[in-house]
């Protein structure tokens, strides 16, 4: 079942180019930070999570077995240490296709210091089933993603305007 989010904070990053994340094949991924008070977009998650177990039942042996693991994460309890997760829910989704990137205006986004861990937007993201050596539960897949505004980088990579003051005089300052 697809569904689109509300405004949600992209973290993680990995649209451009696919990661592998400890191991595994790589693929295109983002982890999607959603306020524990956007209660409307959290339900329309979980709905979206029952449909899946549900159309899912044959994958997962028939029933739904209590140990199912589902993409709907605390941040508060599965990330306390880092900032941007606090109270928040967060889903990490991922395809093995690029997903479509574009901008406000739906116009696609190509300059990829656009697009960055800590900016702000919507996905649209699938729900499905999957039992895997004895591993099941519930995963989310990365269709498409469209950036609404920026935001405060949470990669750990400083803009230049940061780092740096302007110098007047370059060769003066180098003999410094």
């Amino acid at each position: 079942m697809k569904i689109v989010t509300g405004k949600v904070r992209f973290s993680y990053v990995h649209v451009w180019e696919p990661a592998s994340i400890n191991g595994s094949d790589p693929k295109y991924s983002v982890s999607l930070i959603i306020p524990k008070s956007d209660t409307a977009a959290l339900e329309k998650i979980k709905a979206a999570i029952e449909v899946a177990k549900k159309e899912g039942i044959a994958r997962l042996g028939g029933n739904v077995p209590e140990d199912l693991k589902t993409p709907l994460k605390d941040g508060d309890i599965d990330m306390p240490d880092n900032e941007a997760y606090l109270n928040s829910y967060f889903i990490n989704a991922n395809s093995s296709m690029k997903p479509g990137i574009v901008d406000k205006d739906v116009q696609a986004i190509t300059d990829q210091s656009k697009f960055y861990s800590g900016c702000y937007g919507r996905a649209s993201i699938t729900f499905y089933a999957y039992n895997v050596n004895g591993s099941k539960g519930i995963a989310c897949g990365l269709q498409n993603l469209q950036k609404l505004s920026d935001g405060e980088r949470i990669d750990g990579h400083s803009r230049p305007e940061e780092d740096f003051d302007a110098v007047q005089n370059a060769e003066e300052d180098f003999l410094n």
